[in-house]
């Protein structure tokens, strides 16, 4: 079973970064950021994909 993480926790794995840079990461197609898994109204990334997605801007 996939892990699903907060967009906390993915600001925290970027360094940091804004609920606001995570939604300018979203919304730029060139990036390939991850796309949300949402529940209700809540955003959740899939820890698999955030991961491979860390890795490969790496």
């Amino acid at each position: 079973m996939t892990q699903l993480v907060t967009v906390k926790d993915v600001c925290a794995r970027l360094g940091g970064v804004s609920r606001m840079t995570i939604w300018r990461y979203q919304n730029d197609d060139e990036l390939g950021f991850p796309k949300p898994v949402y529940i209700k109204t809540r955003r959740y990334w899939k820890e698999d994909d955030l991961s491979s997605w860390i890795d490969a801007r790496a």
